[in-house]
């Protein structure tokens, strides 16, 4: 009996599918904010909508889904203790690994990403994030921790192979009264991102264990027999 490969397909496992002007763009924005009200959440959904306009501007509709990780805390802490992911969890990973972009902001804690936010993150499978455009965001008290962004956040999603926007927003406390300089920088940052997706082809990722595929491959072949 011919068996299939026992590892996951990772998203470098892709069969171009063209995205056409009439196929919705799908943006999954991350939020880690811990309030509620949480500025944190305001941040990432203002970078959202500034991508869906910068996408209309070229023809393209897009559609936004808010993943707030805030409810899902005590699933990300069973995650790392259990190594297995309650429903709730699995489909937030789902829909961050199967988006066409990302945006994902956090809370500054001590001049990195929150845990609840690197935690949700280590949850996903290594490389399922490859190759999606993605937008990084952060909010802090200070503009001290401005740095964040580039020192902390584009790391971590440079390691797990994401294309990253040039542009990454941090919004501090009082930029919040500072209106229109913050959105100008939102605003940029959408454009980048829309500009990404336009470029590069929709991934469909490949079954590896559909034997009706031209990559199926069976042990026999791995092993040279």
């Amino acid at each position: 009996m011919r068996r299939g490969r026992s590892r996951a397909a990772s998203r470098l496992d892709i069969q171009e599918d063209p995205m056409t002007d009439t196929t919705p763009t799908r943006i999954a924005i991350v939020s880690a904010g811990l309030g509620d009200p949480s500025t944190t959440s305001m941040l990432a959904t203002r970078l959202g909508e500034a991508t869906q306009r910068a996408l209309a501007d070229s023809g393209r509709t897009a559609t936004v889904d808010l993943i707030e990780l805030r409810p899902l805390a005590h699933d990300v802490a069973t995650h790392l203790v259990t190594r297995v992911a309650p429903p709730a969890l699995e489909d937030a990973h789902r829909r961050v690994t199967t988006a066409d972009a990302i945006v994902a902001v956090t809370p500054v804690f001590t001049m990195s990403y929150s845990g609840l936010f690197k935690s949700f993150i280590d949850g996903i499978a290594e490389r399922e994030l490859a190759g999606i455009p993605t937008l990084l965001g952060a909010t802090g008290g200070t503009v001290r921790h401005s740095m964040v962004v580039d020192t902390a956040l584009r790391p971590l999603f440079a390691y797990l192979g994401a294309v990253v926007a040039p542009t990454g927003v941090f919004a501090a406390t009082e930029d919040w009264g500072q209106d229109a300089a913050l959105q100008s920088r939102i605003d940029r940052a959408g454009r980048e991102l829309a500009r990404l997706v336009t470029q590069m082809p929709r991934a469909a990722k490949v079954d590896p264990f559909d034997a009706d595929s031209d990559d199926f491959e069976d042990f026999a072949s791995l092993l040279g027999r």
